[in-house]
């Protein structure tokens, strides 16, 4: 037996090849406890990626809908390993290849200096002579979890699920093993296992419209925890069971049984999984999502734009609402600039005199809303000291627009012979280089002739499992869709590297990051509720960078003092996507607006490095408190809401200034009702919020 560990970042892993095949024994935040090692005789365990190929058997009984003991995936053997550096961190690639079928895997491992994660990947090439159908590939997998300790793992392991709605995003739910019915059935027998799964699936081109792509796992004995996401804007799955007395963790893009997804490897072809994330912890929730935090500003493409984090005002929510004009923006336009806000962008509805839904796709400007011009808009903006910008949905075509009826088959998704068809939308394939072409010209037009510096690029339609058009299967034409999409976009930004292109998908609908490693702001959630918004915003920086979450500030025309401060706060520790009738607000709302701009400006420098931590843990719809705190070097900012709490006092623990002292201040707004106090010993702080429905930013720095 040959045995490699590696020690990284804090990663303890630990690899064995025996009976030439490579097995991963341990993947934790703390060392190799020998004794906790499974040893069943021939048995094989610890399989570290999984592939099944049809035709293939599967020899044990009782699967069921699980992705393990896979083949060839358990009959792999050991060919290569390879240990190198490169400029993000060590990298570790195991080869391994099935003599029968000719198929050569390689299991990537890159590690990232300084951030306990790993990113996983796994590349398999059809070395052999006979073409080869894939159903399943894992992108990482990890067999023994729990492990650590006495206690049965099904009765110490806790779960943190993210689940994810439109208007309802980010709220996590945190479950026992009992809960998720994944009790262990050995009993006796240490080789019973059990049909249930609990499997987390993305089936589409929305990739978050049901979860997040990522989980939270915690040993409550051992101290401990494993944390990931998957990286893809389509279909996805992990699952989580029990193998030989064991649980198991399998990360994946699609798979045939889970997302219709299907692919005939050529020989000689060479196909990769979806990225995947993976790290460990020893301090809980906050200091995990502290550390992807960090690995997501690794892997994000640079730009400028989450280094100066501008604000953004946009003419949609609880103002325009579709309905644009250049008279109404022109009465906005002077008003958001004297705001503070330094982006403009008008949204849907300039293209088309009226109802517009299901015939957009040419995306000229209506004469009827703008008669002196769409560029007399822009102009106006960037006249008044702000960057213009406007909204696009370039994926899709209405089933209205013109030009779709003059277009063939091949620009669209196709199902049985059908074009696939979804809210009044047809999908347009972005494998297709005439659609690239199409969309490329729309954007060099806004850029080029309008002058704009920013695209809302929305997303509205799911069109299911994919296409079959020119595809082994739907889910295969939907996986070579999502990556052609993210080639385009990639070029848009080389030909473009100043333009601005926010990923909004009716919100939150595609919070992955394939997208985010790419766009510099992702919409949140098309909440119209400003007290909802709440819970929402303090969750988002556990799914995005802060620099990188968009979140509404949209004053009611008919609100008050205390809901224009709730709005504003609501944004001010992520990034500011301002709206609501500016012009309607009173004198008073207006200056708090205006002050709210001013003091997000002068804290930006420091969200765009800080960490997130949850001083009441991550909010669930309905708390009566609710806080989020961003840490950045001895500063600490903390947004608090009061929603519909009987009490007007909340204690706040900040765990890492517990014994330090620290002074503590409202930053905003300076001259409103509130009280607070800093309690050193306990690393507790105080706030008195008197009205019911308020919110309040703070911020505490430990004294050096």
């Amino acid at each position: 037996m040959k045995r490699i560990a590696i020690n990284e970042n804090g990663i303890h892993m630990v690899f064995e090849v025996r009976r030439d095949k490579v097995r991963l024994v341990h993947f934790s935040a703390l060392p190799l406890d020998e004794n906790t090692l499974v040893r069943q005789g021939e048995k094989d365990l610890y399989f570290p990626s999984e592939i099944q190929v049809t035709g293939r058997n599967r020899p044990s009984n009782w699967h069921g809908a699980k992705i393990v003991e896979t083949s060839p995936g358990y009959e792999m053997k050991y060919l290569d390993f390879r240990d190198s550096r490169n400029d993000t961190g060590r990298k570790l690639e195991w080869e391994t290849v099935h003599e029968e079928t000719g198929l050569h895997l390689t299991m990537h491992y890159q590690f990232y200096d300084g951030i306990p994660v790993v990113r996983s990947w796994t590349e398999v090439t059809n070395c052999g002579t006979e073409a080869q159908g894939l159903e399943a590939l894992s992108s990482f997998c990890l067999m023994g979890l729990g492990k650590e300790g006495l206690i049965r793992p099904d009765r110490k392991l806790r779960l943190s699920v993210p689940h994810h709605s439109w208007k309802r995003e980010m709220h996590w739910n945190r479950y026992s093993f009992s809960d998720l019915g994944l009790t262990l059935t050995a009993g006796s027998d240490p080789e019973a296992e059990s049909t249930q799964v609990f499997s987390v699936s993305n089936t589409g081109n929305w990739s978050t419209k049901e979860y997040l792509p990522m989980a939270y796992l915690e040993d409550t004995e051992a101290g401990v925890s494993l944390y990931w996401q998957i990286e893809h804007n389509g279909s996805w799955h992990w699952e989580i069971s029990d193998y030989e007395g064991q649980y198991y963790l399998e990360l994946g893009g699609p798979d045939e049984l889970h997302n219709h997804w299907w692919k005939q490897l050529m020989p000689g072809e060479t196909f990769v999984s979806v990225p995947a994330c993976i790290g460990v912890e020893t301090a809980g929730m906050d200091r995990a999502m502290a550390a992807l935090t960090e690995y997501r500003r690794r892997i994000r493409r640079p730009n400028r734009d989450n280094e100066q984090l501008s604000v953004i005002f946009n003419d949609y929510m609880n103002c325009l609402s579709g309905d644009p004009t250049t008279q109404k923006e022109l009465e906005m336009i002077p008003k958001a600039r004297e705001a503070g806000c330094e982006y403009f962008v008008v949204d849907c509805g300039w293209y088309a005199d009226g109802a517009w839904w299901d015939g957009v796709g040419e995306w000229r400007p209506s004469e009827k809303r703008f008669p002196g011009g769409f560029k007399e808009v822009m102009d106006a903006i960037r006249d008044a000291g702000m960057i213009p910008g406007a909204w696009l949905e370039l994926e899709v075509m209405g089933v209205n627009c013109p030009l779709a009826k003059q277009l063939s088959d091949s620009w669209f998704f196709m199902r049985h012979g059908r074009r696939v068809c979804d809210k009044g939308r047809y999908q347009l394939d972005f494998r297709n280089a005439e659609v690239r072409d199409y969309a490329e010209r729309v954007i060099d037009r806004m850029v080029n002739e309008y002058g704009v510096g920013y695209i809302k690029m929305d997303y509205n339609i799911e069109p299911g499992t994919g296409t079959d058009q020119q595809a082994d299967s739907t889910g295969q034409g939907l996986l070579e869709h999502n990556r052609a999409y993210l080639a385009w976009i990639d070029h848009i930004f080389e030909k473009y590297p100043e333009l601005i292109i926010e990923n909004c998908s009716s919100g939150g609908m595609r919070t992955d990051y394939a997208m985010l490693a790419r766009h510099s702001l992702q919409s949140t959630s098309d909440q119209t509720d400003y007290r909802q918004y709440a819970t929402l915003a303090a969750n988002a920086p556990a799914a995005v960078t802060p620099e990188q979450a968009a979140v509404w500030s949209y004053p009611l025309t008919d609100g008050d003092e205390e809901e224009t401060i709730f709005n504003m706060v609501n944004a001010m520790l992520l990034r500011i996507h301002q709206s609501g009738h500016l012009v309607n607000l009173s004198p008073a709302r207006f200056a708090l607006v205006k002050e709210g701009i001013a003091c997000y400006k002068s804290i930006r420098q420091d969200i765009r490095r800080a960490v997130p931590f949850w001083p009441l843990g991550l909010s669930s719809y309905g708390d009566s408190w609710v806080s989020l705190g961003l840490k950045a070097g001895n500063k600490n900012y903390i947004a608090v809401w009061r929603s519909d709490s009987g009490n007007d006092t909340c204690l706040l623990p900040i765990s890492h200034l517990r014994g330090k002292d620290a002074s503590v201040k409202c930053l905003y707004p300076q001259n409103a009702a509130c009280r607070c106090a800093w309690h050193k010993e306990s690393g507790e702080l105080a706030v008195e919020l008197p009205v019911n429905i308020s919110a309040r930013l703070f911020e505490v720095s430990a004294n050096e």
